[in-house]
């Protein structure tokens, strides 16, 4: 399969690592760890949760790609070192390509235990918890078809098997958080931690009771503008 070349985009001259899976992978988890070893701050939708101007910065990046045109990064990822999660994920390409020399981290899982994963928290929101880019994300990424198991599946291993394809061996790690830090710290070139346990976040039981708490505290700003 053939893609259509790239625009490199604007870097932003901060972020050295950049995330390639899907959510449901260990994305916060991974957010956690690289933060642990000094590559903070990282953009994760939860960053994005708690300042929701970033989202039309999101928007633009969409506009552009869409359009083939060149993507502007530094608004969004200046000050950043690192960036897991979407919507950021969904932008693999262009960010690998943006900034040539930050490494590649595609979490992956088991694609039976991703779905049902996902289908219990991202894909189980109400839309009104649901912001217009993540919305737009799962329409583009999956085509609607959210409770299309074999479809949902499909998607996610192809865009793995497409990352490992894409990324040059010695820029790109496979990894699942269940590997722990050897594996991380080898590849980011850093100590092990000795005082710290590998992050463990987001487990999809506390999931919607984080999300509800989101959501009240997007209700609380929007009554406070």
């Amino acid at each position: 399969m053939t893609h259509t070349p790239i625009p490199a985009g604007i870097p932003a001259s901060s972020l050295q690592v950049i995330g390639a899976g899907f959510g449901r992978t260990g994305t916060a988890s991974l957010r956690d760890a690289v933060e642990r070893l000094g590559f903070g701050p990282c953009d994760h939708m939860r960053e994005n949760f708690a300042h929701p101007e970033r989202f039309p910065l999101w928007e633009e990046a969409l506009h552009c790609k869409d359009a083939g045109e060149p993507i502007d990064w530094r608004p969004l990822l200046d000050g950043y070192r690192a960036i897991t999660g979407w919507p950021g994920g969904y932008f693999w390409r262009e960010l690998t390509a943006a900034h040539p020399r930050a490494k590649v981290i595609l979490t992956v899982r088991d694609p039976e235990r991703w779905y049902d994963s996902i289908r219990a928290t991202i894909f189980a929101l109400p839309d009104e918890q649901r912001t217009a880019v993540s919305r737009e994300l799962n329409t583009r990424a999956f085509n609607d078809r959210l409770t299309d198991r074999a479809h949902c599946q499909a998607v996610f291993t192809r865009h793995n098997q497409v990352v490992q394809e894409t990324v040059p061996p010695e820029r790109l790690l496979v990894f699942e958080v269940k590997d722990g830090w050897e594996p991380l710290c080898a590849f980011l070139d850093v100590p092990v931690p000795e005082d710290a346990s590998f992050p463990r976040v987001n487990e999809a039981a506390t999931f919607q009771n984080e999300e509800r708490r989101e959501m009240r505290e997007r209700a609380k700003r929007a009554l406070a503008t």
